[in-house]
């Protein structure tokens, strides 16, 4: 049948041609798939470089790729666009996180940014004056060279403590002289990661009691398989091919089964856990789209019960 004939069917039929056609049948089947915590156990795939410990969640082949990228990070048309354009929306976020907050509003805010890329967020939180230091990791040790050479354009940024780069994994960053973290961030990040549930416990131990660990990561549809890998990375070429292992996504609901077995946080809906669905528009950005997070990209926060250890 031509396009041009499907494109002639009634609307029902004319969705399920093309979805059969241009989908692979191992992503339709995940229609009928119950997102269980089991998912996040024994997923395949974060970041990996310099030396790390053996239950690190680094993966040299993601680190071989986002070394790859390093030099074009900070080029706002380059292969970090998104990126960029997304960047607001991380920020927007979070104040939506901490809106739900009892805490001083004089206190500043202690940031540690996992898997910082070349510092779009790191710096622009460090920016902040509601900021009082960012720590920003990540294994793969050429972006972390860019993003000391682009922290030391900005002398606002080289103030003592203000912002720090290191090339490591969580499971290897050792406990702060200064306490622990009010917000740990994990853009784009979790789905990346090879073991994500010991990787996710990691990173709530540096976590202050009452702090919040907010991430952004992608659904795992048949649609966020069209849009992120058909469309993205092999028709419009936005995103580098193989930034993306669809397998590797996680849904909404995974994250909070997940949260829910932790008993260092609490996951009230509304309140102590937040997700916030957004969708790209070519020419336009990104932006928030209710209920968008079943399909596709989203936000989620969790925050750490205020009495746990």
């Amino acid at each position: 049948m031509s396009l041009a004939e499907v494109l002639r069917l009634p609307v029902a039929l004319r969705r399920a041609t093309l979805t059969k056609a241009f989908i692979p049948q191992p992503i339709l089947a995940s229609r009928a798939y119950t997102p269980t915590f089991q998912h996040l156990q024994r997923r395949h795939g974060t970041t990996d470089a310099a030396p790390h410990t053996t239950s690190s969640s680094v993966n040299h082949t993601e680190v071989s790729h986002f070394n790859a990228l390093a030099s074009s990070w900070w080029d706002p048309q380059g292969s970090s666009r998104l990126l960029h354009l997304m960047n607001p929306l991380r920020h927007r976020f979070i104040r939506r996180c901490l809106a739900y907050d009892d805490r001083d509003e004089a206190q500043k805010l202690r940031y540690l940014d996992i898997g910082c890329g070349g510092g779009i967020f790191a710096e622009s939180a460090a920016r902040l004056s509601t900021t009082r230091s960012v720590t920003a990791i990540d294994p793969t040790p050429e972006v972390i060279a860019v993003a000391k050479r682009h922290q030391r354009t900005d002398p606002s940024l080289l103030e003592a403590g203000r912002l720090t780069y290191l090339n490591t994994a969580i499971e290897d960053l050792p406990n702060h002289d200064d306490g622990r973290y009010d917000i740990i961030t994990l853009f784009e990040v979790i789905e990346h990661i090879q073991r994500p549930s010991p990787f996710l416990q990691s990173c709530i131990s540096h976590l202050k009691p009452g702090g919040w660990l907010i991430g952004s990561t992608i659904a795992r549809t048949p649609v966020s398989w069209f849009t992120t890998k058909l469309v993205a990375e092999d028709l419009l070429r936005i995103v580098p091919r193989g930034t993306h292992n669809w397998n590797q996504y996680i849904q909404p609901q995974e994250m909070r089964d997940w949260a829910r077995m932790q008993p260092e946080l609490s996951t009230s809906d509304g309140i102590d856990w937040q997700v916030m669905g957004v969708v790209y528009v070519p020419g336009v950005g990104w932006r928030q789209v209710k209920g968008s997070e079943a399909w596709g990209n989203y936000f989620f926060g969790v925050r750490k019960r205020w009495d746990a250890e």
